[in-house]
């Protein structure tokens, strides 16, 4: 199959995060007509997640993973000689063409693995939620579900393999105040103050590292306050993202202590540090970005790896160099040999 022309067409398609239906419905027809049962697992609304096995092993031992949603914004498709242009090229559409290239080359050697792909990852992982509901529903109907040992996850790696996917801590710092005319600010109460001071303590404590993995880092994302100019702001409000290197106990405590009591601290989702599975004579990587495996611990022992820049992903010129991306066929199927 063209995994070039594959990554383009899937490219095409606008599938932020939300709007996966498209994509979806169109991998579910390709991968019906290369004659995988092919099914449907309705996340929410019209979302569905795509989840794809030869008739002949209902229950590989082996299962290939990403995700159909992008960021903001839709970019259409390009290329040249060397690069396929557009959002999601390597975050991660490219990825699932090549994985879907390697599953293919793998069935005509009588070897047969999974394909699953869902939504809503640049979000909040429902789709992966929903796909581990799946998984461990399925043990329970039927024991020769239980066959599954190694989920080998596509992220833009540049075809090294992860020993490691930093976790991700989301924060929500917010700020009380009253209201009162500027000219008399003492007959007010500013909440962008309390939060501007909370920031500036948060911005200033120190962050555990790990001698492997590096710093744990803070990204300020979302800030928003106030009614006017002329008015004291009796709210503000900010979102937190902390790349997590380790367990977050301690750090949400001093998080919680360091921002002070003069706002309210709430910690809305989190997805934990992991080490990972490696394989021999492979180049190694630190992600220092989280990915869904978290959320599919019922899909086997997980392994993270994929073509394409995490560099370029979420950029304007998002891209994925086509070497790349044919190179990654060949490490998915020679992973897929050595763990079969």
């Amino acid at each position: 199959m063209d995994a070039f022309a594959l990554t383009r067409k899937l490219v095409d398609i606008e599938s932020i995060s939300g709007n996966e239906a498209a994509v979806g419905e169109c991998l579910f027809r390709e991968l019906s007509q290369l004659g995988y049962q092919t099914k449907k697992m309705p996340v929410e609304g019209d979302r569905a997640n795509v989840y794809a096995t030869s008739p002949k092993q209902l229950y590989p031992s082996v299962v290939f993973s990403t995700h159909m949603d992008t960021v903001p914004p839709f970019i259409r498709s390009s290329e040249d000689a060397t690069r396929i242009f557009g959002r999601g090229s390597c975050d991660a559409k490219g990825i699932i063409a090549a994985q879907i290239a390697a599953a293919e080359r793998l069935r005509e050697q009588g070897i047969y693995v999974g394909l699953l792909f869902v939504v809503g990852e640049e979000r909040d992982s429902l789709g992966a939620q929903v796909a581990n509901e799946y998984a461990a529903n399925e043990r329970l109907d039927n024991p020769q579900a239980t066959g599954r040992k190694f989920l080998i996850n596509g992220e833009p790696t540049e075809n090294c393999i992860a020993l490691a996917s930093k976790g991700t801590l989301r924060v929500e710092v917010t700020g009380a105040g009253r209201m009162a005319h500027s000219a008399y600010p003492e007959l007010g109460e500013s909440a962008i103050d309390k939060l501007i001071g909370a920031l500036t303590r948060l911005r200033a404590m120190p962050l555990p590292s790990d001698p492997e993995v590096g710093p744990c880092t803070l990204n300020i994302g979302l800030i928003e306050g106030g009614r006017a100019p002329n008015v004291i702001p009796d709210y503000a409000h900010a979102d937190l993202l902390y790349r997590l290197v380790g367990p977050s106990q301690e750090l949400r405590r001093q998080i919680v202590a360091t921002a002070g009591d003069q706002v309210k601290v709430e910690f809305p989702l989190e997805l934990p540090f992991m080490r990972l599975r490696t394989v021999d004579n492979m180049p190694t990587m630190i992600a220092s970005f989280t990915t869904d495996i978290p959320k599919l611990t019922n899909w086997g022992e997980p392994l993270l790896i994929g073509p394409g820049s995490i560099h370029v992903a979420h950029t304007e010129g998002e891209f994925i160099e086509k070497r790349q991306l044919a190179d990654a066929i060949d490490l998915y199927c020679t992973i897929a040999k050595q763990l079969n």
